[in-house]
């Protein structure tokens, strides 16, 4: 059992960095999330074309690359270092995999091409007002009408939600949770971009009133792999955490050591040394939890439940945690509205409670191995 990247896996990482050095600057990032959409289209469509990035866990049948969910991680924790605006991870690791777990061959061939493709932007909408990240908060009600369904209800915090052409949604039947899928156009959705503290991922509040929708999956039978999409998102967001905290660490000690305080660099000082160590430990070991769950999550493991939220509660305190001690290492700089120490802050905040915050992961962690 080898959990070291391959020469290929390696290139691969290599490439989207150079990628996003290029396409994702502080520059860009700044001037992109002032915007309402987020995102540029044209570098979307570069990450689809030149890079293939959409449709690298996309199996090769339903017009994918067909790599496994290790290639992910790697893409991931780049983006992550980068701060990239761009609705990956709701295109990617929610809608893709929420209809890749569906069971519903015939939704898969019909909606995974255009995801793979870049042309359609995907999102899953689960969480209501009452913010929560199970089945159990899932109150959306759905009924049949003629050959269709109709939504009524609203869904909270929808990853680019507003820019979303297909819309992956939980809904309830008679007979339980439900898959829905509801097209931007759709008559009686209204979309609402929610302000964030976090300007680098867009949300919205999406309001369904008689919205018509098609059926993805079983009725009533969507709990088990809504259940893993989830498992596989919080895998996804645990490695964009880690690439997070690794820039955070990095930006963290190059100031260390260049920052001269009477007479030499502020690295030399005890307490930044332990701060840095600290640091170094925490993020090393969050990577160590995001690879084995991306291994268990590319393998199919009966562990995913497990790791996964393992790996989100630890890197979501991980990258908390380096975010903000690089903002104390940076001193008064580092507060500033100029630096880009707040912007990764601020992300880790958010990602800290994106997909449930470390406590309800450990709850959830504990409950599935029978504690």
């Amino acid at each position: 059992m080898n959990f070291a990247f391959s020469e290929e896996q390696e290139e691969l990482r290599r490439a989207v960095r150079r990628f996003l050095q290029e396409k994702s600057p502080e520059t860009e990032v700044r001037r992109l999330m002032e915007t309402t959409e987020g995102y540029d289209p044209a570098v979307w469509s570069q990450m689809a074309d030149q890079l293939g990035l959409q449709s690298l866990t996309i199996p090769e049948e339903f017009g994918g690359s067909g790599f496994s969910y290790v290639e992910l991680i790697v893409v991931l924790e780049e983006m992550g270092s980068a701060l990239l605006c761009a609705p990956y991870f709701s295109t990617v690791a929610l809608a893709a995999n929420a209809i890749l777990t569906s069971g519903d061959d015939a939704a898969k061939k019909h909606l995974l091409p255009g995801l793979a493709s870049g042309e359609t932007i995907g999102t899953l909408a689960i969480t209501e007002d009452n913010g929560r990240w199970d089945a159990g908060g899932i109150t959306l009600a759905a009924t049949q009408s003629g050959d269709g369904w109709v939504l009524n209800g609203h869904k909270m915090f929808v990853i680019d939600g507003h820019t979303a052409d297909l819309i992956v949604v939980a809904g309830r039947t008679a007979k339980g949770v439900t898959l829905f899928g509801v097209k931007s156009e759709a008559s009686g959705l209204t979309r609402t971009p929610l302000p964030t503290m976090d300007q680098t991922r867009k949300q919205a509040r999406l309001e369904f009133a008689g919205t018509p929708a098609w059926l993805i999956g079983t009725e009533g039978g969507a709990e088990e792999g809504l259940s893993k999409t989830l498992d596989l998102a919080a895998v996804a967001l645990a490695a964009e955490q880690v690439g997070g905290a690794q820039h955070c660490l990095d930006s963290a000690v190059d100031y260390a050591k260049n920052r001269i305080q009477f007479g030499r660099p502020i690295g030399s000082f005890q307490a930044i040394k332990h701060k840095c160590a600290d640091m170094l430990l925490e993020v090393e070991s969050a990577k160590s939890a995001a690879y084995y769950a991306g291994w268990a999550a590319a393998e199919d493991s009966d562990e995913l439940p497990v790791v996964a939220s393992l790996a989100k509660s630890y890197c979501s305190e991980a990258y908390f945690h380096a975010a903000a001690e690089n903002i104390q290492i940076h001193g008064g700089i580092g507060f500033t509205w100029e630096h880009d120490a707040h912007l990764y802050f601020k992300r880790a905040k958010s990602s800290e409670l994106l997909l449930g915050d470390p406590a309800y992961h450990r709850e959830l962690l504990a409950q599935r191995i029978g504690i």
